[in-house]
């Protein structure tokens, strides 16, 4: 088998999604999919469907392209902010997109309008996180001209929380976009059918005791994925935290004495922190690097201790013995590790448990209430 890889259970990111599906239907969120940390997998999207999202997301036109080379034929929204120079391809894939832009806006209306269609807007407003998105003062304004435009249509607003700048969405900022949703509709007329509260960073202000009011929408992919909460990193109640597995082979085994003292040429390489192995452990090198993932992502198992990297190898101790030249070792990752290494070129992805769709959880009968441990 080839090495490095990733496995992934199919099946327990279904199971992810039922659970989180199944806890945020009966308050009336939906969950959308987001996919951009496996780089658009039509397998993995499609468990996050079987599972019972509504919805598939994305931040990028080339990931969207490939869900759709897959065989993905339902809504897939773009979550970053198109690209003036790819607004045909976005009309072309994706059913809406987030917006800042008034200008990308116009472009997505001229696009849509030569291919005779009808392109989503979905209006990202800039909550506290500092990333990206439109002052709440002006929306109501970028609102009116979208509505005067042919060829796209007002679909809703978003927000987004905790990317940049780490913090969780409090009750007062979900309920003054619940406000500006109605502000909107007061202004404009339509009803807004998407009102998205954010990612899984939101997931315990959604889970909580609070109504949600206009929110019905949420875009998740590291929860499902991971089976964690990104700002705590804990683990949800009842998730999977081991859908995926990096796979990395052994190509050097030795005992060897610790290093000497190093004079750094270049001083950004003094960040870099080489553990001595004990007499006990084995030094291990493992052919996976910086290159192909996060390094300080990984999750070594039990018994080895991170040594160093390089840009194609991974120096580990081990006081395992049975860890020898040739022995496969199994890592978990974080999100930022697995990102990096669905990307990565050289890393060949085997899906597990491939089976056919089953019925979502929240159709079977009453769910699990979604808790943090």
């Amino acid at each position: 088998m080839s090495c490095p890889r990733i496995e992934v259970d199919l099946d327990k990111i279904r199971r992810n999604t039922q659970t989180i599906a199944g806890r945020l239907g009966p308050r009336g969120i939906g969950v959308t999919g987001v996919t951009k940390a496996v780089c658009g997998h039509p397998a993995i999207a499609q468990a996050i469907l079987d599972g019972g999202a509504v919805g598939l997301a994305d931040a990028r036109i080339s990931n969207v392209q490939r869900l759709r080379q897959g065989g993905i034929t339902g809504p897939v929204t773009l979550i970053r902010t198109p690209m003036l120079s790819q607004a045909d391809e976005v009309v072309q894939f994706c059913q809406m997109s987030y917006n800042t832009e008034i200008a990308v806006i116009a472009a997505l209306a001229s696009a849509a309008i030569q291919k005779d269609k009808i392109h989503g807007i979905i209006l990202m407003v800039e909550m506290g996180d500092g990333r990206e998105g439109i002052s709440p003062e002006n929306v109501a304004e970028i609102a009116q001209e979208v509505m005067t435009m042919q060829g796209v249509a007002l679909k809703g607003i978003g927000a987004n929380f905790a990317c940049l700048s780490g913090l969780a969405p409090t009750a007062s900022q979900m309920a003054s976009l619940c406000d500006l949703a109605n502000e909107i509709e007061a202004v404009c007329g339509p009803f807004l059918k998407t009102v998205s509260g954010g990612n899984s960073a939101n997931l315990p202000w959604a889970v909580g005791w609070r109504p949600n009011g206009r929110i019905n929408d949420l875009r998740l992919g590291e929860a499902i994925l991971l089976g964690v909460e990104p700002i705590t990193g804990d683990q949800i109640g009842g998730m999977h935290t081991d859908a995926f597995t990096l796979v990395a082979e052994i190509t050097e085994t030795d005992k060897k004495p610790s290093p000497f003292p190093i004079a750094f040429v270049d001083p950004t390489l003094a960040r870099l922190h080489i553990v001595p192995t004990s007499g006990a452990a084995k030094r291990l090198i493992l052919a996976i690097g910086h290159q192909d993932t996060d390094i300080s992502g990984l999750s070594l198992p039990v018994g080895c201790t991170l040594i160093g990297a390089t840009s194609d190898h991974l120096v580990i101790s081990s006081i395992r013995s049975h860890l020898q030249l040739g022995t496969e070792v199994k890592f978990q990752m974080n999100y930022s590790a697995l990102m990096h290494a669905m990307a990565a070129p050289d890393i060949e992805i085997k899906l597990l448990d491939d089976r056919p769709a089953r019925q979502p959880r929240h159709t079977q009968g009453k769910s699990e209430r979604l808790t943090l441990v």
